[in-house]
C-alpha cells in the first residue's frame, strides 16, 4: 500500500508511470519504456521525467489540472511571498521593533531632557504660612499679584555606569532581534520550499495514477479479448477488474491529497484558497559537492543567525549584569535652567540655576542585591543555551552532510533498480502475450516496478530535501536554498 502523507515518501506517482508503461509495452507490440494512452497512442517514459514530477506528455492530472485563471508559481516566487505574508515573519518583525524601543528607553537614562515652560498665574499668598511675622493689626495676606514666567530646562545624566551598560545592552538585544528575524526567514524559506516539492510530488503520483489506470484499462480489455478467444481464463478477467477498481481508488486518494496540500501551501504564502496555482519548476537530481565537515561547520558558526543572536543575548546578559552592579556605583547628574520671570511679560526679568548632584547610593534594603542576583542567573542561561546551540549546529551540519551523500548514493543505486524492474516486466508481458505465464506473474512485475520506481523518487526528492536542510544547516537558506537544489553551493 502507498502512503498517502508525508514526503518524501509518497513518490509512487512517477513511478507508478514507469510500471504502467512497462505493463503495456509487453503486451503490445511497441517498444519497451513507452506505455499506451487511453485512445491506444504510446506515450515516451524516462527515469528523468519521472523523478522530475511530471509525465512527459501524459494525460493531465484530472480536476486538480489549473484552469485558465491559474497563476504559474516558481519556488522563487512562493519563497517570495512566504516571506512577505508569513505570520512568523510579520510577528518577528514587529518583535524587533519592540527590542528598537527598549534600546531607546535605555538610552534614555544617558540622553538630555529638555523642556520648555511658558507660565502666566495670578497669586494672593499668606505670609505667616511661609514663616513671616507680621506686624500686630496688619494683613498677612499679600496680593492679588501677577507672575508671568517663561523658561528652558535641561537634565542630563553626565556620568552612571549602570546608565551606560544599560543603553550598551539595549542595542546588543536589538541586534539579537534583528539575527532572530533572519532566522525565522531561513525557517519559511525551509518550510516554504519543502512544501513546494511537495506538491511536486504530489502532481506527480497524479500523473503516474492516471497512467495506471489507463493501462490497467486496456488490460483489462485484453484480458476479455483472450477470454473470448479462449485463451484465458475467466478469472484473469476478474483480476484485470480489481486491479482497475484499485487504480480509480488510488486516483482518487491522490487527487484529494493535491486539493487539499494545494490549500495549505496557498495558506503558507498568503494567496487566497481558491486561487488556482500551477507550478512551473521541478526537480532532477543534480550531484553537491560539499564541504568537509570541520570546514561546514566554521562556515554555519560564522554564518547562523540563530548562533549570533544568541551571542548577541549572551552579550547582552553581560552588560545588564554590568549595570546592576554599577547601580551601587556614585552618579553625576546636571540640571539647570534658565528663563524670563517678573509681574509681566515687558517687566521679566532674566534668571537662571545651575544644578550638579553627585548620588551615592549608601543603602537599598537589597533592591539592587537582589537585581545583580537576577541578571547574574540570566547570564548563566544564556551561556548554557549558547553553549547548546552550538553542539546543536554541529550535529545539524554533520546530519546535513551525511544525508546529502547518502541520498546521492541511494540515488545511483535507485536508478540500477529502475532498469532491472522495467526488464523484468518487459519479459513477463512477453511470457503473458505468449501464453507461457498468468496474469499474476504480470501484476507482480508490475508491483516491482512501482516499488523500484518509488525508490528512484523518494531517494531524488529526497536528495532535494537533504540540500535544503543543508542550506539551513549552514545558515544560508535564504539566499542559496535555490542553488543548492541545483547541485550549487
Amino acid at each position: 500500500m502507498i502512503s498517502t502523507t508525508g514526503f518524501p515518501g509518497r513518490h509512487s506517482v512517477a513511478l507508478l508511470v514507469l510500471l504502467t508503461h512497462a505493463a503495456w509495452a509487453g503486451a503490445q507490440t511497441a517498444e519497451p519504456g513507452t506505455r499506451p494512452g487511453p485512445a491506444g497512442r504510446l506515450v515516451s517514459l524516462s527515469a528523468a521525467t519521472l523523478a522530475a514530477g511530471e509525465a512527459a506528455q501524459g494525460p493531465p492530472a484530472g480536476p486538480a489540472q489549473p484552469g485558465p485563471a491559474a497563476i504559474r508559481l516558481s519556488l522563487h516566487d512562493a519563497i517570495e511571498r512566504g516571506l512577505a505574508h508569513s505570520l512568523a515573519a510579520l510577528l518577528s518583525e514587529q518583535r524587533t521593533r519592540q527590542a528598537e524601543a527598549g534600546r531607546w528607553t535605555a538610552l534614555g537614562g544617558l540622553l538630555p531632557n529638555v523642556s520648555a515652560t511658558l507660565m502666566g498665574a495670578t497669586e494672593k499668598i499668606n505670609l505667616e504660612a511661609y514663616g513671616f511675622p507680621v506686624a500686630p493689626g496688619e494683613s498677612p495676606l499679600i496680593g492679588p499679584f501677577n507672575i508671568s514666567d517663561r523658561r528652558l530646562a535641561v537634565e542630563q545624566t553626565l556620568f552612571s555606569w549602570s546608565a551606560i551598560e544599560a543603553a550598551r545592552s539595549g542595542s546588543a538585544r536589538l541586534s539579537a532581534a534583528e539575527y532572530a528575524h533572519k532566522d525565522v526567514r531561513e525557517q519559511i524559506v525551509v518550510a516554504v520550499t519543502g512544501g513546494y516539492l511537495q506538491l511536486i510530488a504530489t502532481r506527480a503520483r497524479i500523473q503516474a495514477a492516471h497512467a495506471l489506470l489507463d493501462t490497467a484499462l486496456a488490460l483489462e480489455q485484453r484480458a476479455m479479448a483472450l477470454k473470448e478467444a479462449g485463451v484465458a481464463a475467466g478469472v484473469e478477467t476478474v483480476r484485470a477488474q480489481v486491479q482497475t477498481a484499485q487504480e480509480r481508488q488510488r486516483v482518487l486518494v491522490f487527487e484529494n491529497e493535491f486539493e487539499k496540500q494545494k490549500l495549505q501551501f496557498a495558506r503558507a504564502i498568503g494567496l487566497p484558497l481558491d486561487q488556482a496555482i500551477e507550478l512551473t519548476e521541478s526537480f532532477p537530481y543534480a550531484s553537491l559537492d560539499t564541504k568537509s565537515p570541520a570546514d561546514a561547520i566554521a562556515q554555519a558558526l560564522a554564518t547562523r543567525p540563530d548562533y549570533k543572536a544568541a551571542a548577541e543575548s549572551l552579550r547582552a546578559a553581560e552588560l545588564s549584569r554590568a549595570a546592576a552592579i554599577g547601580s551601587m556605583l556614585p552618579s553625576v547628574a546636571l540640571a539647570a535652567d534658565v528663563g524670563m520671570i517678573g509681574q509681566s511679560w515687558g517687566s521679566a526679568l532674566k534668571t537662571y540655576s545651575v544644578v550638579i548632584a553627585v548620588h551615592v547610593p549608601v543603602f537599598q534594603a537589597g533592591h539592587e542585591r537582589a537585581r545583580i542576583i537576577g541578571a547574574d542567573a540570566t547570564l548563566q542561561q544564556e551561556r548554557a543555551q549558547l553553549t547548546d546551540l552550538k553542539a546543536r549546529i554541529e550535529y545539524d551540519v554533520r546530519a546535513a552532510l551525511l544525508d546529502v551523500g547518502s541520498s546521492g548514493q541511494r540515488v545511483e543505486v535507485a536508478l540500477r533498480g529502475f532498469d532491472l524492474a522495467k526488464l523484468q516486466l518487459t519479459q513477463a508481458q512477453d511470457r503473458f502475450s505468449a501464453g507461457a505465464a498468468t496474469h499474476v506473474e504480470v501484476i507482480q512485475a508490475q508491483d516491482a516496478v512501482a516499488t523500484a520506481a518509488e525508490n528512484l523518487i523518494a531517494s531524488r526528492f529526497a536528495n532535494s530535501l537533504s540540500k535544503g536542510a543543508l542550506a539551513r544547516a549552514l545558515g544560508v537558506a535564504e539566499s542559496s536554498a535555490e542553488r543548492f537544489l541545483g547541485g550549487q553551493q
